[in-house]
């Protein structure tokens, strides 16, 4: 008898065991409300675009505009943060939150980290720039301004560390960074303007025109950069669309699925309905489904084998999305550049805010 009991002791510890294994842990835990709380008649006013969206450990939303600081929603109402309360510029390009439930706000011109009411903000120190990037640490990394390096905070300090320049490079080139994403092995990638770079705690690589096997004709304007969790690294360009890195393959994406229109001229032109050309944001759902976010054409998913092309909003006067962001309940908001976020409900898009 006593046998009987202590088997099924174990099947009930083994079946509880898989059934936690089996749950997809969230990107952090969401003790907040949830969307359909939201109060539709305290509408956000940003109207310089929206380029950055976070929802924090606690629930709370934070939507960062292109010229108007930041906005943070909490159970009734917006409170908004601009240069007034300490940030060191309005236009906002990232929004993360660390260990400690702090959140960091990264601007055009340093970065702000917010803590119980209060703003403490961190400018980079380009008179004392860092080439030996393996000598720092820190797992925080923000938009070191249009210059030439890219910020890391270490703990207590604000690094400025500056990028190794592909050799041969034009004179022209500008190296301010446009994108980060950090791939499933931990190794940061880095996205600027006329080159990407990747770091994997010990060398810095960077990847010029040559590198990524561009044509006489084409030419680097990098706006994002997505690491997914299959290792792939998807490069979003204005002017060439999408890049896409395996291993040591670099396959031209858009031009591959016909995306590039034949009288293009690859640069930052308009493009016609139908193409990816300028990818400004990418996102990895948690369905494995890859976003983009073209300037002129709307947003697309690539579901591993077919492309999607969706208008976010037929009333706006431009389908340009800023960024993609999924939230912990699996919500794939957009923000647009005339301002508003949208809600992919899985056909459509609704105005969330």
């Amino acid at each position: 008898m006593y046998k009987i009991i202590k088997l099924i002791y174990l099947l009930v510890l083994l079946s509880l065991h898989l059934s936690c294994f089996e749950k997809k842990a969230p990107k952090h835990p969401n003790k907040g409300f949830e969307l359909t709380a939201i109060p539709q008649n305290n509408n956000l006013t940003f109207t310089s675009g929206i380029r950055a969206i976070f929802q924090d450990s606690k629930g709370k939303y934070w939507i960062g505009s292109h010229r108007e600081g930041i906005a943070v929603l909490t159970e009734k109402t917006w409170k908004y943060l601009t240069t007034l309360d300490g940030l060191p510029d309005n236009q906002i390009r990232s929004i993360q939150e660390d260990q400690s439930g702090n959140i960091w706000i990264s601007t055009s011109k340093g970065a702000s980290v917010y803590n119980n009411g209060k703003l403490i903000t961190y400018v980079p120190n380009f008179n004392a720039p860092k080439y030996h990037w393996h000598e720092t640490q820190g797992d925080l990394w923000f938009f070191g301004g249009n210059e030439d390096g890219i910020m890391r905070f270490d703990g207590k300090n604000m690094n400025y560390l500056i990028f190794p320049k592909p050799q041969n490079r034009n004179p022209a080139d500008v190296f301010g960074v446009t994108g980060i994403s950090k791939d499933n092995k931990g190794k940061v990638w880095i996205a600027t303007y006329a080159a990407l770079f990747s770091f994997d705690g010990k060398t810095v690589n960077s990847f010029d025109t040559k590198k990524l096997n561009l044509h006489e004709n084409e030419q680097l304007h990098i706006r994002s950069v997505l690491a997914d969790s299959k290792g792939r690294v998807w490069i979003g360009n204005n002017g060439i669309g999408v890049l896409l890195m395996e291993g040591d393959s670099v396959i031209h994406f858009s031009e591959a699925n016909k995306l590039i229109h034949p009288t293009s001229k690859r640069r930052g032109d308009k493009s016609l309905p139908g193409t990816l050309e300028h990818v400004f944001a990418s996102e990895e759902d948690s369905y494995g489904n890859i976003w983009f976010a073209d300037r002129d054409t709307g947003a697309w998913k690539f579901d591993g084998k077919t492309l999607t092309n969706y208008s976010i909003d037929p009333k706006l006067n431009s389908q340009f999305i800023w960024c993609i962001y999924e939230d912990p309940a699996k919500n794939l908001l957009f923000g647009m550049a005339e301002g508003g976020v949208y809600q992919f409900n899985g056909k459509t898009f609704d105005k969330l805010f």
